[in-house]
């Protein structure tokens, strides 16, 4: 919204045209989300300990978390706060796709904060009963593509890129992009969902996946890279690049308090719509393959719950120690923050792998 008034504050004083380059907003709506974070994460900590937000263990994870028990929980809504507080000053909300990213980090934010509150009820580790929670988030994740499709009429917003590849595409229709971008939305939210087992596991990869997906947005809307790099041009797509830097920025912030041994854990309030928002930008920018890429370690940990279960239902065998894989490699002795660590380098590699494709081709 600041936009507004440094438009008319230009007219009067010329150092205010620095506030309409995308790249300096960029790089205000970072710090402001990630100041905002810092500031009121320590209150919002405090509060959720004296209402008694505490988290709930499931009984058959590892041993060592139990301890865990009674940290509070539901921290995701420091990082939706902040994000949508730094987008809205530093980017257009008349914007569609701003819009559209605002809207889809809210509603499956309200879907998990649902299922949290169900747990705290319940004292229990089960929340929305798994059927149910699938079909709030389909329904939800069909109405946003929709309205996306909707809005855009540009064709190549029904086209699936293939990266490393020039000029390869595959028309998709308007059916198509409504399937692809269901699966893409619900299937990104619930990954990010199962990857949050551990402390800053599954905040790092999401702010790197989001910085990624902030430089493609901009790239993508402005017509001189977009010409040079022979990848799509999409007009006004380049706002998204705030967003993602909100989020990013929110989620650096976050990570100082949910940093092994966590003060703060996210919840499914964060995780589901952490995983929703990276999807919704995805598909914006028509990178929905670059972020399975980028995003491979949400895939791996999502594929290793599906083979885990699918084994045991087949045959009565696990293939693992315990799903998701993170917590394999807990029951095979490493620490928790090796853990961590090693799996924030595989994501980092996958990021820069993802970038790589902007120039491959």
């Amino acid at each position: 919204m600041l936009i507004w008034f440094t438009d008319w504050l230009m007219h009067w004083i010329p150092g205010f045209r620095v506030f309409h380059y995308l790249t300096f907003r960029i790089i205000l709506a970072t710090l402001t989300s990630l100041t905002l974070s810092l500031l009121i994460g320590p209150w919002m900590i405090h509060r959720l300990d004296r209402l008694g937000v505490g988290q709930v263990i499931r009984t058959l994870g590892p041993e060592q978390h139990q301890r865990k028990r009674g940290t509070p929980t539901m921290g995701g809504t420091l990082i939706l706060l902040a994000t949508l507080l730094a987008t809205l000053l530093w980017a257009n909300p008349e914007n569609r796709y701003v819009a559209l990213a605002l809207a889809t980090l809210f509603i499956f934010g309200l879907i998990g904060g649902i299922d949290d509150y169900l747990k705290l009820a319940r004292h229990s580790s089960r929340g929305l009963r798994a059927r149910d929670k699938f079909l709030i988030q389909g329904l939800a994740a069909l109405a946003i593509v929709i309205a996306l499709d909707l809005t855009d009429r540009n064709p190549l917003a029904r086209t699936l890129l293939i990266p490393f590849v020039k000029h390869a595409d595959v028309p998709l229709g308007t059916a198509g992009f409504i399937l692809l971008g269901w699966l893409v939305i619900v299937g990104t939210s619930n990954a990010v969902n199962l990857t949050d087992g551990l402390d800053g596991l599954a905040i790092m990869p999401t702010v790197l996946v989001a910085g990624a997906l902030s430089v493609f947005a901009y790239v993508t809307g402005n017509f001189k890279f977009a010409t040079y790099l022979e990848i799509a041009y999409l007009p006004h797509v380049g706002a998204l690049a705030v967003f993602c830097a909100s989020l990013m920025g929110a989620g650096v912030g976050f990570l100082w308090f949910n940093t092994y041994p966590a003060q703060v854990f996210m919840g499914d309030v964060g995780a589901l719509a952490l995983g929703a928002a990276l999807g919704i930008v995805a598909l914006s920018v028509r990178q929905e393959l670059v972020l399975v890429l980028m995003g491979g370690l949400f895939v791996i940990e999502t594929l290793s719950v599906i083979i885990q279960v699918a084994s045991f239902k087949l045959t009565g065998q696990r293939v693992f120690r315990m799903a998701p894989l993170h917590h394999h490699f807990e029951l095979k002795g490493w620490a928790e923050p090796k853990v961590i660590v090693r799996f924030w380098i595989i994501s980092l590699m996958l990021v820069l792998l993802g970038l790589a494709t902007l120039k491959v081709r």
